[in-house]
């Protein structure tokens, strides 16, 4: 996969910005707040419909504006153009694909493959559970879109759950309310057991792309590992079946606190190096060498089991590391295919190599500078 050009009007700083890209590397160099993480926001927000940085859409609305653009022409086997619109009038955005409206994001996530490095990657490792579930949930959303619609599928009905828990707190158990919960409970341990048994299939794939990235970017032997722990450590056959005896052995403690307390939201994903938990003994080196190496795994799976090469995203990455894996990150680079890279000053990063194919993209003011 490949974009080839990306349009952007009034988003952020930028009022009306056109480039065209490499489809090798592409360093976007920019001093601070001129515009070069937009371009990685805007690219990541077509290929995925959110944006990572959790902004709302006024916020990313240049002052002033009343609309703001975003478009992007992609080429693999054919060609796909996107487009996000959005209007302050209606407070409403639309995302259009070939011209098309798409009111689903199950219909756009994993058609344009992407992966994203950023130094907010540290919450994967260090952050709580609901961080590493996200980024396992975003990895395998975009090479399934049967389990993207489970997940979407399972939030649906543990809201609803929660509302009822909520009006059985306040308002006290009927037997039809109690009735209501039993088909709630049966719904939600349905596409609950789906949902761990992605999560489970997904871990044991996984660990071999990551045990190959860890090595190549420390140069060491360290054994990177994740632990899938799901309904309370659960081990054995019939998901299922214990998911809905857990939902029944708390029930009234749930009736009580009016809200869910068990199930795949409460997952949690275990990292260790050599037998160690990263999270409570690993270095700082170490968090950073992890949390890299997830998203080159996640490249490499991604290109794999779809089929498509992703683009490759790198936000203001290499200030984050030391020199050794600083150059040897860079070497990935070299066989990925696209990807983006934000700089602030080029003349530090030697060990970055450009070639014919590349190209070295200068960004002042949300403007691109020509002749630097």
């Amino acid at each position: 996969m490949v974009l080839k050009k990306l349009q952007l009007k009034n988003f952020r700083i930028h009022a009306d910005t056109e480039i065209s890209f490499s489809d090798g590397l592409n360093l976007i160099v920019g001093g601070n707040g001129q515009g070069k993480t937009s371009i990685i926001e805007a690219i990541y927000f077509l290929c995925t419909t959110k944006n990572y940085k959790g902004a709302p859409d006024q916020e990313i609305l240049r002052f002033g504006e009343q609309v703001y653009e975003i478009q992007g022409e992609f080429s693999d086997k054919t060609e796909t153009a996107a487009r996000i619109y959005y209007s302050l009038a209606e407070n409403r955005r639309y995302y259009l694909k070939n011209g098309k409206q798409v009111s689903r994001a199950v219909d756009v996530i994993g058609s344009l493959p992407v992966v994203l490095l950023t130094p907010e990657d540290h919450a994967i490792t260090q952050g709580a559970p609901a961080d590493r579930r996200k980024f396992v949930d975003s990895v395998i959303s975009q090479e399934s879109s049967a389990y993207l619609q489970t997940l979407l599928d399972f939030n649906r009905t543990l809201k609803q759950r929660a509302s009822l828990l909520f009006r059985l707190r306040e308002e006290g158990t009927t037997t039809n309310r109690l009735a209501e919960l039993d088909a709630w409970d049966e719904r939600l341990a349905e596409s609950g057991a789906e949902l761990i048994s992605y999560r489970q299939r997904f871990t044991d794939e996984f660990i071999p792309y990551l045990n190959d990235a860890y090595k190549k970017i420390p140069g060491s032997s360290e054994l990177p590992k994740i632990d899938y722990v799901y309904l309370d450590g659960f081990s054995g056959s019939g998901i299922k079946d214990h998911y809905l005896s857990q939902l029944k052995e708390r029930r009234n403690e749930e009736i009580r606190r009016g809200t869910n307390l068990t199930g795949p939201q409460k997952d949690e994903f275990v990292f260790s190096i050599n037998g160690k938990s990263l999270r409570n003994f690993g270095s700082q080196g170490q968090h950073k060498t992890f949390q890299a190496a997830l998203r080159f795994a996640q490249f490499f799976y991604l290109q794999e089991r779809s089929g498509l090469t992703p683009i490759l995203l790198l936000d203001d990455v290499f200030g984050e590391l030391d020199a050794e894996r600083s150059v040897k990150i860079s070497e990935y680079l070299k066989v990925v295919g696209q990807a983006f890279v934000t700089i602030t000053d080029f003349s530090n990063l030697g060990f970055i190599r450009t070639g014919g194919n590349d190209s070295v993209l200068h960004i002042k003011g949300g403007r691109q500078v020509v002749g630097l």
